[in-house]
């Protein structure tokens, strides 16, 4: 795993490597259109790994169907996620903490029966799903 705020990229490099919408999300902070990404009603067991380097994010087992229309988990992995407000201060923003990513937002109180009372509300765009390897292949 990378380590926070290890992956530096210029603007054009970034750009090299992710197509427009991905690149008009993590680096620019967008958002995908409510209920169109992959992820929003994907449950397959895995990992979740930031778009822009490949970071672990999230498991599978913290993914929950909150109706938003998009991938919601209630927790990520310790120490990958950055969290900030929003400069109109109404919403907190998630960024992975290796490349600086936008994932999307973190709301809380929302009285989802989750363990941690929170909703991270994701981004299909900003995330990569890898599939858990099987325990013959490991």
């Amino acid at each position: 795993m990378a380590a926070p705020g290890s992956v530096q990229k210029s603007e054009e490099e970034w750009r090299a490597i992710l197509s427009p919408e991905q690149f008009h999300i993590l680096r620019q902070k967008g958002t995908e259109e409510r209920g169109t990404g992959k992820y929003d009603k994907f449950f397959s067991e895995g990992i979740y790994n930031c778009a822009g380097c490949a970071t672990p994010l999230y498991k599978s087992t913290t993914k929950f169907n909150s109706g938003c229309g998009w991938p919601a988990f209630f927790e990520g992995l310790p120490g990958v996620i950055n969290r900030s407000p929003d400069p109109d201060g109404r919403r907190t923003e998630i960024t992975c903490a290796a490349c600086g990513a936008h994932l999307g937002h973190v709301f809380k109180g929302e009285g989802f029966s989750t363990p941690t009372d929170e909703r991270h509300c994701v981004n299909s765009v900003s995330i990569k799903f890898a599939p858990e390897k099987s325990s013959a292949s490991q």
